[in-house]
């Protein structure tokens, strides 16, 4: 009887313990759009492969048009893990059941980058200041809502200190990911654009001709370097076993190569306190767009800032206490 059962099972598919190899268990790994999908597939690929081999689980890349797609994936469990901006984080964490666990390192060593602002080479705008003056006839290229060096960034230390709106206040204003922007700026389609140290470096890899023709006019503060999010309800043993990959690789030539393409060193173990000076910075820029609106009363206005000047205080107290 035992034996018939059996013979039921496999010809109607149904798999029983021990009678053959388990499927291994999905993950699906978000990549966000910060240039095709081709480029970072390739890019990101040999890492993950490296994943599935030495955890036995089952890894799928996971890719979207915009920064939304990877954050509405893991909010409907279709991404369990993922590679993010600290915006896009924030935005999954808040919206998606996400927890920071690890974070890239760069190159050199170092764990941030900055935001910039480009031109062509040939471009007689040579300062921020050239940019702010002349913005009525200039066309910006920016970038994805989500995108922290492409649109918080500079959204408050390029145009919001300094009362400009980059959607409404320049000629025209084009929103794209990192490499699009850049391919603008080379071909001369955009005046100036948002975009970042990591992305420059790896346009520099993928086009080392045309990343020739693009000159830096201006740099933001530091920005944490980017985080590596998953589900809180994702399984502790495969949390365990992607935690130890990722933290433990970068060890041998090969791994070391892998990670160069990604413009990266290393992961290493970060948390949602990373996150804490992207939401000061949102933060700060509502506060500016408050100050700057005409439309609300004294009291509507005093009510928003205590507002903000409260969550401002306690992330402070965060900070502080972290410290």
């Amino acid at each position: 009887m035992k034996h018939l059962f059996a013979s039921v099972c496999m010809a109607t598919g149904i798999a029983l313990a021990g009678t053959g190899p388990a499927a291994a268990q999905a993950v699906n790994f978000g990549i966000i759009s910060t240039e095709s999908s081709a480029n970072l597939k390739s890019a990101w690929q040999p890492v993950l492969d490296d994943m599935a081999r030495a955890t036995g689980l089952e890894i799928k890349a996971f890719f979207a048009p915009d920064y939304a797609g990877v954050i509405e994936g893991m909010r409907f469990n279709k991404v369990q893990v993922a590679w993010m901006g600290n915006k896009s984080a924030m935005e999954a964490v808040d919206r998606a059941s996400a927890e920071v666990f690890a974070k890239t390192v760069n190159r050199d060593g170092t764990e941030g980058y900055y935001s910039l602002l480009v031109v062509h080479r040939d471009s007689p705008l040579k300062s921020l200041d050239d940019v702010l003056r002349q913005r009525s006839g200039l066309t910006l290229g920016y970038g994805d809502p989500n995108s922290t060096s492409g649109t918080a960034v500079p959204g408050l230390y390029a145009f919001g200190m300094n009362k400009v709106d980059p959607v409404k206040d320049f000629r025209r204003t084009v929103r794209a990911n990192h490499e699009t922007n850049l391919l603008a700026v080379v071909n001369k389609q955009v005046d100036v654009a948002t975009n970042n140290t990591e992305n420059i470096e790896r346009f520099a890899l993928t086009n080392p001709e045309r990343s020739k023709d693009v000159r830096e006019i201006w740099r933001s503060p530091l920005i944490p370097s980017d985080p590596i999010v998953w589900r809180k309800d994702l399984d502790p043993a495969i949390k365990a076993k992607i935690r130890d990959f990722m933290l433990g690789y970068g060890k041998t030539d090969r791994e070391k190569d892998n990670l160069a393409k990604l413009g990266h060193s290393a992961f290493r173990a970060s948390a949602d306190a990373q996150l804490v000076p992207i939401r000061q910075l949102e933060l700060a820029r509502a506060r500016t767009t408050i100050e700057n609106d005409a439309a609300l009363s004294a009291e509507e206005r005093t009510r928003r800032l205590a507002e903000i000047d409260g969550r401002l205080a306690e992330l402070g107290r965060l900070v502080a206490r972290a410290n």
